[in-house]
Formats: structure tokens, sequence, C-alpha cells
């Protein structure tokens, strides 16, 4: 590849720090409307600084109940939902990326690209078939329920991903341990799941992303307070607190900081998930 020249450094390092500024500066206005005590404009206003720097809006947000329930049990409903989705999705996922990868039998094509063709359809779009089929189960207000839902969100790109890395991995090593006297059980978990673990943590990272996030679905299918995550309690707060953009912006940046925190502490093994494997058909 030609590298590029001093002209071409520069314009694409003006370009990567015109992109940061986007990105950054929303949060930077979330961070000091909830730390500036003393904001009270609309948040189109721009300011470096606070004002008058405070936590004091964050124990609001822990001491303020949406629907009367606590953050903290907002967080806890959400951990479960996006954890659960993410693991049961993981679990699917590997077992079927992992069929797709070294097996071969009839319908192996169409069926990777009838689960691709199925990801391309907006969820919203399937709220009413998902809530009969909840509700015949009697699943439409509980947290398994939106395990069940986030779970066949992710499922299409965990295993066209997780695929990808199976196929990455040499079969002379699948190979070699059946030739040790390793069964096809202790095979794939002792040893293609550890070579994929790059692929395996963007897959769950994704799936508990999504299900942490979400919010039209389980707004649609939960009507339990006790139920509710903490996305459905940021829009219970907003319609409460009305122009409070001070407390929103702190409940806002409490919800992020756990999967930002999760983010920055795994990237490099995200990146190399994502980076990692090959995509064969």
């Amino acid at each position: 590849m030609r590298r590029l020249g001093a002209r071409g450094q520069l314009l694409r390092q003006l370009v990567l720090a015109l992109v940061g500024v986007f990105v950054i500066a929303p949060l930077w206005s979330l961070a000091y409307m909830a730390f500036d005590r003393s904001f009270l404009g609309r948040p189109t206003e721009f300011r470096l600084l606070p004002d008058e720097f405070s936590f004091e809006l964050f124990g609001r947000v822990l001491d303020r109940a949406a629907q009367g329930v606590p953050f903290t049990t907002l967080l806890a409903n959400t951990l479960v939902v996006a954890g659960g989705s993410a693991l049961l999705a993981l679990a699917c996922g590997a077992s079927m990326a992992y069929a797709f990868a070294r097996m071969r039998f009839p319908g192996r094509r169409a069926g990777l690209f009838a689960l691709l063709s199925g990801s391309l359809l907006p969820p919203i779009a399937l709220v009413l078939p998902l809530y009969l089929i909840l509700s015949v189960l009697g699943l439409r207000t509980t947290r398994l329920g939106l395990i069940v839902v986030y779970t066949a969100i992710a499922l299409p790109f965990g295993v066209w991903n997780l695929r990808a890395a199976f196929q990455s991995v040499p079969r002379e090593v699948e190979e070699a341990a059946a030739m040790d006297g390793a069964g096809f059980a202790r095979t794939f978990v002792a040893i293609t799941l550890p070579l994929a673990a790059p692929a395996i943590g963007l897959a769950a990272f994704v799936a508990f992303l999504g299900g942490y996030s979400e919010f039209a679905l389980g707004w649609m299918f939960v009507d339990r307070a006790d139920n509710v995550t903490l996305a459905m309690g940021l829009w219970n707060a907003i319609t409460l607190a009305g122009a409070d953009w001070n407390f929103m912006a702190a409940y806002a940046l409490m919800m992020c900081a756990p999967v930002v925190a999760v983010f920055i502490a795994l990237q490099r093994g995200l990146a190399s998930g994502l980076l990692g494997g090959r995509i064969d058909v």
C-alpha cells in the first residue's frame, strides 16, 4: 500500500480531529450539565467548564425513583436482562456458528443468508408478532421475555462473527486433540473456544450493549414498574422532570458509565475480535 505523503498525513489528522470534535462535543456537553449545579438553560447552550462544580445531581439520581423504582433496582434489572441475553446469545450463537463453520449439510448457505436477512429487518417492525407470542407464553411483562427477544436480535451478528472466528482456527489443532483422545465436546470447549476468545468477547459485548440500551421494545412490552430497565427509567425521568436537564444529564452519565468502563478495559480484545476473522461463504 502506498504511504501517504506529508500533506496526506496532515489531511488525515485534520479529518480525524474534526470527527473527534463531533463525537466528544455531545459527551462534554452532557458532562458539564451533570456537574454544573447552576446550569438551568437549554441543552443547546455549550460551555467548556461548569460554573458551580458539584456531585449533588448524582445523589439526586440515586435518591429519586422512576415510577417508584430506585436507580439501583433499574440498574439491577438492566444488568440481568442485558447479561442474560448476552449469555444466551453466546451459547446459542457459538453452537450455530460452529455448525456453519465446520459442517456441511443441505441448506447451509441458504440458512446463513436467511439469518443475515432477518437481521436487516428493524426489530420494531416485529413488535406485533412478538407481543402476541410473549403474551401467549406469559412472558410479556417479565425480564425473561425481554431476554428472549434481545437474544433473538443479537443472534445474527453473533453467528456471523463467531463463524468467521471458528473458520480461522486450524483444523489440524482440533484433529490433534482428537488423536490425543479428546471428544468433540472437550475439543470444542478446551481448544476451539479459547482460540476464538476475542470474537466471543466481541459477540458478548455487542449482545450486552444491545440489551443494555434498548428502549422501544421494552417500553412496548413491560408494564410492571419492578421490571423497568435504565433506558425506560430515563424516559420516565424525562417526562416527570420536565426541563430539568441537569438531572437527565447526570442520569445519562450514570447509565453510560458501566458500558464505557467495560469497553475501555476490553477495547484491544474487541478490536481483535472484529478484525481477526475472515468471512467465507
